[in-house]
């Protein structure tokens, strides 16, 4: 099976750990998408739009996506076949234990327009710096003092090897839909694969699923300041978190529910909606903002 995916280091291990599940004979494609070569900056297509292409000229037979970067949408005769059990999805803080014990006016580096509102939700005196390239960049600038901290997915630094550069787990901030999960995608033909069907968690995917029922409901974007996390609580029951904010921290909407299936996202999107939501959402981004 010929297995399409970004050429980073941390998607290579990504599709390394997907690649030794199969168990049969496999081949990695890395294709470099128009997000590493930086272009249509703010689509969070750009990170998947050349992998489909492969899935649909033939190039390869399954791809393998960080699911926070799927679109709501995807393209014709595609789906997702498969969502492997999901790694911490939580946000992860270097060079402090914790939001509150940075110093007044600290330099905090994140590319995440979603990370940048919530810290500034928490603490206005922070001062948020676009801090962009791999995980190994990013630390490397907090070592050498362009920023007093960093907030990165502890997922990635965990499939890296790098956990150890955590100071400290924000509990504090919601997630991004799909943090810390894999998304398999394939022609639709193949989500009956049974080979396929033996690498989805159920319990992931029901919660990645209403994650991305939330982001879809709102109309959300990588553009948008938006987090979603839900979480089993058993007899198929959901509790699911969302979050909204301006890009500055001054306003936000959050809303928490317990309910059955995707459904529970259309529940929780319609009651931010309804307490101001499309208000913050229909407000422009900064330039040049993703959640990355």
């Amino acid at each position: 099976m010929r297995i399409g995916t970004r050429a980073s280091a941390l998607a290579l291990a990504q599709t390394r750990s997907v690649a030794e599940r199969l168990g049969a004979e496999s081949e990695l494609v890395a294709i470099t998408t128009a997000g590493d070569r930086a272009e249509r900056f703010g689509d969070k297509a750009r990170w998947v739009s050349e992998l489909e292409l492969a899935l649909l000229d033939g190039r390869i037979d399954l791809a393998v996506h960080a699911a926070k970067d799927v679109p709501a949408e995807l393209a014709d005769g595609l789906a997702l076949v498969a969502i492997p059990p999901r790694e911490d999805p939580r946000d992860a803080i270097c060079g402090a234990e914790s939001i509150a014990a940075l110093p007044p006016g600290a330099r905090v580096g994140t590319s995440s327009l979603r990370r940048r509102a919530q810290l500034l939700a928490a603490r206005e005196d922070l001062v948020v710096v676009p801090v962009r390239g791999n995980v190994d960049t990013r630390l490397r600038k907090l070592a050498d003092g362009e920023v007093d901290a960093l907030v990165l997915a502890l997922a990635g630094l965990r499939r890296l090897g790098r956990e150890d550069a955590a100071d400290g787990v924000l509990d504090e901030l919601v997630p991004a839909a799909g943090q810390g999960a894999l998304a398999l995608e394939a022609q639709a033909e193949l989500a009956s694969d049974a080979r396929l069907a033996a690498l989805d968690d159920r319990d992931t995917s029901a919660c990645v699923l209403a994650e991305r029922e939330l982001t879809r409901a709102l109309g959300a974007s990588c553009q948008t300041a938006v987090g979603a996390h839900a979480t089993i609580l058993g007899e198929s029951r959901i509790e699911l978190r969302g979050w909204v904010g301006l890009p500055d921290g001054s306003a936000w909407v959050s809303d928490r529910r317990i309910g059955c299936g995707p459904e529970v996202g259309l529940e929780v999107a319609r009651a931010m909606l309804a307490a101001g939501a499309g208000q913050l959402l229909a407000q422009p981004a900064p330039a040049a903002a993703a959640d990355r």
